[in-house]
């Protein structure tokens, strides 16, 4: 991928970028990101929020709206966002209530926009209640679920998806190519500017080289980088559909 050219300074840009991990994270888990943005000219706030303890709507409320008055009130000229997992979901929601003047680009990495097949099997169970709180139960791909009640990106979004998975016994349950959390196609939003597929599992999406790179190209350009030289981004399934047939049958 070509080096983009820096931006300028922070003081000279005024360009802020909200980061918001993903369930069962914590803001130490953009820290890469945050460098990566830092160093590229944008002044980051890197969010902390409890994302066990509330359902989404409430979440996405305290975790985004003090931090972006705290923008506003520093005189902004824009206002980015850049999520991980949840955390995207948590955006759409605030948009879907909140308008933001001088709202930028967003930039999602492995949401379950359509939600994952995971929760709709798993959910129910006690265990995955206590691990994910209420937040990770309305993720489900049904059509009451929230993802699919937020409607489509009236805002600028790319969406970067990961293709491999280190967690098998979840990909079993995902249709398709998967990141280990959603497959491929669940991460997809209506409306969106642009999608990229980049192999890399759920969990690493945010500290992964190339999606830093295609993030700080999208939050420039309103896309995702291709061809004339840059990398190709061409899937690769580490759990194909045909191993998680042949895992299904010898069940």
């Amino acid at each position: 991928m070509a080096i983009l050219p820096p931006l300028a300074t922070p003081t000279e840009n005024q360009e802020y970028v909200i980061l918001l991990h993903g369930l069962c994270r914590t803001s130490r888990s953009m820290a890469s990101m945050e460098q990566a943005l830092s160093a590229s000219g944008y002044r980051v706030l890197n969010v902390d929020y409890p994302s066990r303890t509330a359902a989404i709507e409430k979440l996405s409320d305290e975790a985004i709206g003090p931090v972006v008055a705290d923008c506003q009130k520093a005189g902004a000229l824009k206002i980015h966002f850049v999520t991980h997992s949840l955390g995207g979901i948590l955006v759409r929601s605030y948009l879907s209530r909140h308008a933001i003047s001088n709202l930028g680009r967003v930039v999602m990495l492995g949401p379950p926009n359509q939600g994952s097949e995971v929760v709709d099997q798993l959910g129910a169970w006690w265990v995955f209640k206590k691990l994910n709180g209420p937040a990770g139960s309305e993720l489900g791909t049904g059509k009451a679920s929230t993802p699919n009640q937020l409607g489509p990106a009236k805002f600028c979004v790319g969406v970067i998806a990961g293709d491999r998975s280190i967690n098998w016994i979840n990909s079993v349950l995902i249709p398709g190519r998967d990141d280990g959390k959603v497959s491929v196609r669940r991460t997809k939003l209506e409306g969106m500017a642009d999608h990229i597929v980049i192999h890399a599992a759920h969990p690493f999406l945010l500290r992964n080289q190339t999606a830093i790179q295609q993030t700080i190209h999208f939050l420039r350009t309103g896309r995702f980088e291709r061809g004339g030289g840059g990398l190709r981004f061409q899937p690769v399934e580490l759990f194909s559909a045909a191993r998680k047939s042949s895992f299904i049958n010898r069940k």
